[in-house]
């Protein structure tokens, strides 16, 4: 005698109909935490570049002297000084500084601060403007600490004046509801895209307000971050910090390819918690 025909509906477990088991079990697992592409590629691209500590002592040194902002190199009454690098060193490393750090801790400090920070402006943003942003911010920490250390020889390093303007640019929105910082935040690509309040209005929020006093705090207190490297000091250039904390708070608008909050809602917007009756 032939079995009976298989009922599917009996796979089913007892209670849900089958729509929706369908519909649970083709659900995409999120990741705990992901990073967008671009914040991944610019670690890496670090962490690699650090690897120049493997280097003989010499040859080390010579890397830094090269690709290292000195201000000492744009100092027009020593004509007879020898840094190595030339001419174009003194275009480059508005840049190249930002990518070389003293050792894994100042390296790792500087991840630290961007993750959190640097992962939504670079979904905010995009990977070209992301990079440019940080090449930005960066030039723009050096031009602060060449204004204030016009005669300085020891070489400055390290990535946070960009760290400093990914924060900067990153509390245009990061209190805004549904942002990342919101307590009613969305999904990481949602929360990274929301309309952006105006610097004027930004500025009269009690929590960006406070952010900024921690911030300018910790950095003038601590100076955490950019380092300036001899042979005998090690030093904290925090006037880079604030150089590319200004430039990120001031030029986010020219890089933000979201439309900004109209003026009349933005007190709304930023509202974490919804009208009550």
């Amino acid at each position: 005698m032939d079995s009976p025909p298989h009922d599917s509906s009996q796979d089913s477990q007892p209670g849900l109909p089958a729509a929706h088991q369908a519909v649970r079990e083709e659900a995409p697992r999120e990741p705990i935490l992901t990073l967008p592409v671009a914040l991944t590629a610019y670690v890496l691209l670090l962490a690699v570049i650090h690897l120049r500590v493997l280097l003989p002592p010499e040859l080390e040194n010579w890397t830094i002297d090269v690709f290292g902002f000195i201000p000492k190199r744009y100092d027009s009454s020593l004509l007879n000084l020898q840094i190595p690098g030339g001419a174009g060193a003194k275009v480059w490393t508005f840049v190249t500084y930002s990518l070389l750090h003293a050792n894994l801790t100042h390296l790792g400090f500087n991840v630290l601060w961007l993750l959190p920070f640097g992962s939504a402006l670079a979904r905010r943003f995009g990977a070209v403007r992301f990079f440019l942003f940080l090449a930005v911010t960066a030039a723009a920490g050096a031009l602060a600490h060449l204004v204030t250390h016009e005669h300085a020889v020891a070489p400055m390093i390290g990535a946070s004046a960009s760290v400093s303007g990914a924060m900067a640019a990153a509390i245009r929105f990061a209190f805004v509801r549904g942002s990342f910082l919101s307590f009613n935040r969305s999904d990481a690509d949602t929360a990274a895209r929301v309309p952006a309040l105006p610097l004027s209005r930004a500025l009269r929020d009690g929590r960006v307000v406070g952010f900024l006093a921690v911030w300018f705090g910790v950095n003038i207190i601590f100076g955490v971050g950019a380092i300036g490297v001899d042979s005998e000091t090690t030093s904290v250039a925090w006037q880079a910090h604030i150089g590319g904390f200004f430039a990120g708070l001031l030029l986010f608008t020219l890089f933000d390819p979201v439309p900004r909050v109209r003026s009349d809602a933005a007190d709304a917007s930023s509202q974490d918690v919804s009208d009550r009756i």
